[in-house]
């Protein structure tokens, strides 16, 4: 594995960061955590954890991302996931703000052994009420990806090899709260490349269970427009999971 998109991206977010963790501002975010389990002709396991913290200091924030995700189906490996993200807004408006954002994900079942992207764009907030949110960004930049050897009918062994090119990327993050205690959110982002798209959504229901912690009902559902040969081009994934709020 190559680690020059890690490093570009941990330089980049640190001289971006600067400005905002240099000020008095506390750390905000929650933990998740989700499991399935089958039991019968066909067993299988499912989980998944998800960390996101956030800082605000004037006009300045930062917000970090990771999740892993892990399934075995009858004692063999079916999911294999990680992700980390990290991005640094500075708002000139109420509305209008600039962004710089790193992010770098690892799947045993995509065929990629990684993919990495770093950009820098803005952002726009087409909803600020106190209750709806909905904000859309676009930052161009590039993006890394290591691709595995692939194995052709034939057979025929195409060796791994690694693409860098300029990629375009677009988000959508929606939330609206029904109530005190129930909450809606939709995040879709959408990463262009000249060799494939791909789409991740998320759709999450989230209810308050009293204290710091709330159960979320959730569906992901993650699309590459080019998928290297044997491999699915849509994988979704539909997790309960307990949800514990912190800093707030």
């Amino acid at each position: 594995m190559k680690t020059t998109p890690l490093i570009g991206a941990g330089l980049i977010a640190a001289a971006l960061a600067g400005p905002a963790v240099a000020q008095d501002a506390t750390w905000t975010g929650e933990g998740a955590f989700g499991a399935g389990f089958t039991t019968g002709n066909t067993d299988t396991s499912d989980f998944g954890l998800g960390l996101k913290l956030g800082r605000q200091a004037g006009p300045w924030a930062v917000s970090l991302e990771a999740a892993a995700e892990y399934a075995e189906t009858n004692g063999a490996e079916t999911k294999n996931r990680m992700f980390f993200a990290g991005q640094v807004d500075r708002d000139f408006s109420d509305r209008l703000y600039g962004f710089g954002r790193g992010s770098y994900e690892q799947d045993a079942f995509s065929g990629f052994d990684s993919r990495a992207f770093v950009g820098a764009g803005v952002g726009y907030r087409l909803l600020t009420g106190e209750r709806t949110t909905w904000a859309v960004e676009v930052a161009p930049g590039v993006k890394f990806d290591e691709v595995r050897e692939t194995v052709l009918p034939g057979p025929v062994i195409v060796p791994a090899y690694s693409e860098t090119g300029f990629s375009v990327i677009g988000a959508s993050r929606f939330a609206h709260p029904f109530n005190d205690n129930v909450k809606l959110t939709n995040d879709t982002t959408v990463t262009w490349a000249d060799t494939s798209t791909q789409i991740d959504n998320r759709l999450a229901l989230t209810a308050a269970l009293g204290g710091a912690l709330s159960a979320r009902f959730s569906v992901d559902v993650r699309h590459d427009t080019d998928p290297p040969f044997g491999f699915e081009a849509t994988d979704t994934a539909t997790r309960v999971s307990l949800v514990y709020a912190f800093g707030e």
